[in-house]
């Protein structure tokens, strides 16, 4: 059970009697309320001035990124020269990071469906990754944004692979997950990918195989074209130059893994972060919405550039409270939210991008090993308490669109 003056309070765990108080714990329930208004009026202030310039930015990434790409590949046909390979797999790298971050993520999010514009639509764009764009949006903007950072309802937290709550039953292979999330990073597409089939599920018996195998098929359907283009075809167009053009796409594929997966495990898995207890979600208002996003988030602070290449996922926190509002718009609200979180006493979790990652990484290392409750401020882990119990009920929550 959950008990507070308001919805944001304090936890008791169940079967422990012992308190986690959460960092909203102090707001009265008119407060919740004067909040979750406030930012009402800036999702509606962006929904209706949405434009010409927006339409605009979003054209602009898609030459920019095709430009590079196009470069890029086309450098990588005189790949056998170190000049060229090294600024074909420079532009390559960069425009994958762009497709992928800035264009695929939000584009898929429905981001742009406003403009009615079948070429940059949710239900049409297909992205430069081995994830079929349907299971994507399934498993990122339903279940993880609507479920956001709710222990045993939202699988983003440790993709299902690491302990990243102290929450989560230690398991000796714990131990290993350090090495888990560096072979992670190299290959974060794919580990996404695997993770969109629900391979847990399976396990555990949730998800049968009848389920499955469509899923499982579509997923290497969609691998084997992208290791075709990347892989097979470039390559070839490369002619002498095919060998040194294929370690130059694997390059460039995991240069955006890499650079992927630190964008989006400092926007959610550094200190400060709060997770929540299923019972939270029972009778949650769009307020308490609102605060469990901004408490399971965080920003990088940086240049526009590094905005740009991370897809302004840097604005983790304004991207969770309005998933689907224009990602060049997050830059523009921060200082809004950052001043609506001073005014009402929560944190405002941001830092460059090597602090955020040293400090995801401190919590990878110390959750490796048995306990790690007194340093995150968590009760002990229960059975009702556990990542991955089976789904009990579906409680009302906004959705992402």
């Amino acid at each position: 059970m959950l008990r507070r003056d308001t919805r944001t309070t304090l936890e008791i765990v169940p079967g422990t009697g012992e308190e986690k108080v959460s960092a909203a714990a102090h707001l009265t329930a008119e407060q919740v309320e004067a909040l979750g208004a406030e930012l009402d009026a800036i999702r509606e202030e962006v929904v209706a001035s949405r434009g010409e310039r927006d339409a605009r930015y979003i054209h602009a990434v898609i030459r920019a990124q095709r430009g590079l790409e196009f470069g890029g590949r086309a450098l990588l046909l005189f790949s056998k020269f170190p000049p060229a390979w090294i600024a074909g797999t420079a532009a390559l790298s960069v425009a994958k990071i762009l497709e992928n971050m800035e264009l695929g993520h939000n584009i898929l999010h429905g981001q742009w469906d406003w403009m009615r514009d079948p070429k940059i639509h949710s239900t049409t764009w297909d992205w430069d990754h081995v994830d079929p764009a349907e299971f994507w949006k399934r498993s990122h903007n339903y279940e993880h944004h609507t479920f956001t950072n709710i222990r045993g309802k939202d699988r983003d937290l440790g993709y299902t692979v690491m302990r990243i709550t102290p929450e989560e039953e230690w398991r000796p292979t714990h131990l290993l997950q350090p090495l888990t999330n560096v072979g992670l990073s190299l290959i974060f597409e794919y580990g996404i990918a695997l993770y969109d089939i629900e391979t847990d599920k399976i396990k555990s018996g949730e998800k049968s195989w009848a389920e499955a195998k469509p899923q499982i098929a579509a997923t290497f359907r969609k691998i084997g074209k992208q290791a075709a283009k990347d892989y097979v075809l470039f390559p070839l167009l490369s002619g002498p130059s095919a060998l040194s053009t294929l370690v130059a796409n694997l390059t460039a594929n995991t240069v955006r893994n890499v650079w992927s997966h630190a964008v989006i495990f400092c926007g959610h898995f550094p200190d400060g972060t709060e997770t929540f207890e299923e019972e939270r979600l029972e009778g949650e208002t769009q307020g308490e919405w609102y605060i469990r996003q901004m408490l399971g988030s965080a920003n990088l602070t940086g240049s526009k550039a590094m905005h740009l290449m991370t897809g302004n996922l840097s604005h983790q926190i304004e991207h969770h409270l309005f998933p689907d509002l224009p990602s060049n718009r997050y830059a523009e609200i921060a200082p809004r939210v950052r001043d609506i979180c001073e005014r009402y006493g929560l944190p405002y979790n941001a830092g460059p991008l090597p602090k955020q990652y040293a400090k995801v990484w401190r919590k990878i290392l110390r959750l490796a090993f048995p306990g790690g409750h007194e340093r995150y401020g968590a009760a002990k882990p229960t059975p009702r308490s556990r990542i991955g119990k089976a789904v009990r009920r579906v409680a009302p929550a906004r959705l992402a669109a």
